[in-house]
């Protein structure tokens, strides 16, 4: 047997045992002609290639999701490391090269035919010729290539592969380059299982359109223009690769309270036993069964032409919850294996003999209004060429390049819909915000699902920032909507949508007011989602705060929001949410229920009314109303709470309950007092109405903790109205605890102003069948 290259050659032997030199010296020639011509064809093919596959792209992106190495650390080991000896000039060769991989990507066994892809992709002219002729690469070229994966601008990326295209540097891309750039963009879209048949003469016509001179040839200007007018070119090249619906199932473990079957082995699983559910598609297994388990139907975009605007029904076997045909009416019945169908998208339950009888288009059922189908988002590239002309027109210039993953697709929602953007932060109420977004991602497409801890919400709102007509749908604490308005407000929104709460945090205050209620306990989404259709929109003043310290040794808290949504507060109530917070970050565990919160809270609130730490507050603060003094010295205080909504400390009323004036609120408010902007006439302000959109704020003064848990017990009715204005001033000469929106933290003397900022629009739900706490919304 002869010996391969790489191993160890053993010496021919003739008949006595002798060997024969020139027999092994022409073997090994004979190998090494062969391995030489293998490797120069390797070579060349993937210089044909001009780039590594799409999926070679997407394993290695895999790799570098889970590596915490930097190409600046990796190169410190090639400089002056353990790996310098691996260093020619500026070059290294195939071995060095995968050094760097298993150093870079923190894995030991990197597939050698992703290692030689890498390689070769790199030997595409940018070195000189001799380092191309001894079989090296550039590392200058590598550390450039794998910092911009690493998190590089757009425009970066962009300019990189521009010059990894331009073979013969000379600063343009001619006919042939180009050609390379679109086979490129072919193999990228059928990676992602995108119809291609139509999509050569499409790559085609927008290359030339990125030619904006008409020369022939495509320079870096105008490269980098394309990037922002014609066609996402990160993801046609392989730069990002997250668009892709790969069949995946999405498994979550379930305990089933009836009895269900395997989708695979249809034996079943056991009543109160753990299964795997898809959160896509319903589709149920055993754990051992998960495998094996049949691709997931769900597609979030349409992938042709041919699926672009009409929503086809996809049937998925069981999952019939309700027990009845929507055909029919008659009863679905479970033996011992899975029977009926349901439609992923208009949720649909149908028996296996009704199917016929039903129409090949879906309408999305009940929640239509909601939902955007498959068919209504697709590939940028596969837009109309009226459609891509008009899109070129409206797109920012390349100064304000922001090319994302989510551009790479358009949106044309269905008409007289109202798409819903959800953001979910698992982290809320428990363990509810996590079903919660379970629960979502199955009623409606998951591309309008995002989990907050993941990405924030930016990548949405850029996702939906043209879509007409659509709304958003917060879910978690009054924290998380402040986060969310505030991202609206630097979004620069061509228009800004309404919002809507989901209540799953503590104190939910601010839900309360919008009439989504103080907590979601586990309703049925879909009715809430059927209240959402119903709901009108309410807009909210925000506040501008700023606080001014005094020059002092003493060192302040940091202030958690320079917004106020809901309320602001100086004193004892300050001081309980003060005690509870430090307590919360300590001891986390503790504070896992809303139950548990409230049952601290109350703890805090009872030693602060033994203690009064904010006795005669009076006397370390002054305020100004709309720059006149506001008196005063006939009160003894603990605290001072400024209100843009009558709730607080989960559903404290501190401006108290008014019986409702007939007529319009908004216009009964501004006739009350001179001009309206400053209330003070105690007589006045017993018929004041909180508004939340009259640009005024209400003043509460406090006497202590315990008349805080009479008006949380209804047992009083209000605290001390102070005050109706449009600005407020506070001078403070003592450290005093503070709190906006239920985050506090202690500050040094100081100036506060509150002034205010502008309106968001919020979504109000319908009112309730019995009298409603919050009269003014009704």
């Amino acid at each position: 047997m002869g010996s391969w290259p790489g191993r160890r050659a053993t010496a021919a032997a003739g008949p006595a045992g002798k060997s024969y030199p020139w027999k092994q010296r022409s073997r090994q020639r004979y190998y090494q002609v062969i391995f030489v011509a293998l490797l120069q064809n390797k070579r060349k093919m993937a210089k044909e290639r001009g780039q590594i596959s799409p999926s070679d792209f997407a394993q290695l992106q895999k790799y570098m999701e889970y590596s915490t190495q930097k190409v600046s650390d990796v190169l410190k080991l090639f400089e002056d490391g353990e790996m310098a000896e691996y260093l020619q000039g500026d070059a290294i060769g195939y071995k060095g090269f995968q050094q760097f991989l298993k150093v870079y990507l923190e894995a030991d066994n990197v597939p050698n035919h992703l290692s030689l892809a890498l390689f070769e992709s790199f030997k595409t002219g940018h070195c000189l010729e001799d380092t191309v002729k001894n079989d090296l690469v550039c590392l200058s070229d590598v550390s450039c290539y794998f910092s911009l994966l690493e998190g590089g601008r757009p425009e970066d990326k962009l300019e990189f592969t521009f010059k990894l295209y331009d073979t013969d540097r000379n600063g343009i891309l001619d006919s042939s380059e180009v050609d390379r750039i679109i086979i490129q963009m072919m193999r990228v879209a059928e990676y992602l299982d995108w119809d291609v048949s139509e999509l050569r003469p499409i790559l085609q016509e927008m290359m030339k359109e990125i030619d904006y001179d008409g020369s022939g040839s495509v320079s870096l200007a105008e490269w980098l223009r394309a990037g922002a007018t014609t066609v996402p070119l990160l993801v046609l090249l392989g730069l990002e690769m997250t668009l892709k619906d790969n069949g995946q199932h999405m498994w979550r473990p379930k305990r089933f309270p009836r009895p269900v079957y395997c989708n695979l082995c249809e034996s079943s699983i056991g009543l109160g036993k753990q299964g795997l559910s898809c959160n896509l598609c319903k589709y149920v297994v055993h754990d051992q069964c998960a495998m094996k388990a049949l691709p997931c139907e769900v597609s979030t975009y349409a992938k042709s032409r041919k699926d672009i605007g009409v929503q086809s029904h996809v049937w998925v076997r069981g999952g019939c919850e309700s027990g009845r045909c929507d055909r029919c009416q008659k009863k679905i019945r479970i033996y011992h294996s899975l029977v009926g169908l349901h439609c992923v998208w208009c949720h649909l339950e149908i028996h296996d003999d009704c199917l016929q009888t039903m129409g090949h288009e879906c309408d999305c059922g009940l929640l239509r209004d909601h939902i955007l189908p498959p068919s209504s988002i697709y590939p940028s590239v596969l837009a109309s060429g009226q459609e891509r002309k008009i899109n070129k027109a409206s797109q920012k210039t390349t100064d304000d390049l922001s090319l994302s993953t989510f551009e790479a697709l358009r949106i044309d929602p269905v008409s007289n819909t109202h798409p819903l953007l959800v953001f979910v932060n698992p982290k809320s109420g428990g363990k509810q915000g996590e079903r919660v977004l379970w629960k979502f991602q199955y009623l409606l497409n998951p591309r309008q699902v995002f989990n907050l801890l993941k990405d924030g919400p930016e990548p949405g709102l850029r996702f939906f920032r043209d879509v007409p007509g659509y709304r958003i749908l917060v879910c978690g604490g009054d924290g998380t909507v402040g986060w969310i308005l505030e991202t609206i407000d630097k979004a620069n929104l061509p228009v800004v949508p309404p919002v809507a709460v989901l209540p799953l945090g503590t104190g939910n205050d601010l839900a309360r007011c919008l009439r989504w209620g103080g907590g979601y306990e586990g309703q049925n989404l879909g009715k809430i989602l059927k209240d959402l259709e119903m709901s009108k929109v309410v807009h909210m003043d925000r506040w501008s705060v700023e606080v001014i310290p005094q020059q002092t040794e003493e060192k302040s808290d940091p202030v958690p929001f320079q917004i106020i949504n809901n309320y602001f507060s100086i004193g004892v109530d300050a001081s309980i949410a003060h005690r509870f917070h430090i307590m919360r970050e300590k001891y986390p565990e503790k504070f896992n229920s809303r139950m548990k919160n409230k049952l601290w809270y109350f703890e805090f609130a009872t030693s602060e009314s033994i203690f009064s730490t904010c006795k005669r507050l009076e006397e370390s603060l002054t305020v100004e109303i709309c720059g006149k003094p506001l008196d005063l010295s006939n009160l003894s205080l603990e605290g001072i709470a400024v209100l843009n909504i009558p709730s607080m400390h989960g559903g404290s009323n501190l401006w108290g309950d008014t019986k409702k004036p007939h007529g319009d609120i908004h216009g009964i408010n501004q006739a009350l007092g001179a001009a309206a902007k400053v209330i003070t006439d105690p007589d006045i302000l017993k018929t004041c109405v909180p508004d939340l959109s009259d640009k005024r704020l209400e003043v509460v003064g406090l006497e202590g903790a315990i008349e805080m848990g009479q008006i949380y017990t209804k047992l009083k009715n209000a605290g001390h109205r102070l005050a109706k204005c449009s600005e407020i001033t506070f001078h403070t000469t003592k450290t005093l605890p503070m709190q906006i929106d239920g985050e506090p933290w202690m500050q040094t003397p100081c100036t506060i102003k509150i002034t205010h900022k502008n309106q968001m629009p919020m979504l109000v739900g319908p009112p309730p069948r019995s009298s409603n706490f919050f009269g003014f919304l009704c």
